[in-house]
C-alpha cells in the first residue's frame, strides 16, 4: 500500500471518499461596468485586485472565466452571493 492509499485509510479502516471540485464561472454581460465586475469578484471571492481584473476581462473577450473552484457548499455560496449582485454565474463539475 502506498503512503497515497496509507493516508486515505479512516481509522475505522474505510476510505475516505474524496469531495468533488466544482468550478464557479462568470459569464459576461453587457450591463455591469469593469468597476461593478472587479468590485463584486475582489468582496465576494477574495481575488485580489489584479485576478479580479484578469477574470473580467478574460469574462469579456471569451464570453466566460472560472473564477473560482472549490467543494460544492463553498462555491454554492459564492455563486448566491453574485447573483444578489445581478451577475451571471453558473456551476460546473470539475470531473
Amino acid at each position: 500500500m502506498t503512503n497515497k492509499q496509507t493516508r486515505k485509510k479512516r481509522q475505522n479502516g474505510q476510505e475516505k471518499v474524496p469531495e468533488s471540485i466544482y468550478l464557479l464561472i462568470l459569464h459576461n454581460d453587457d450591463v455591469h461596468s469593469f468597476d461593478y465586475v472587479i468590485n463584486a469578484l475582489t468582496e465576494v471571492c477574495a481575488h485580489k485586485f489584479e485576478q479580479a481584473v484578469q477574470c473580467a476581462l478574460i469574462t469579456h473577450y471569451k464570453g466566460s472565466c472560472d473564477i473560482c473552484k472549490g467543494p460544492f457548499i463553498y462555491i454554492e455560496k459564492m455563486k448566491n452571493r453574485l447573483l444578489q449582485k445581478n451577475l451571471s454565474v453558473t456551476i460546473s463539475s470539475l470531473s
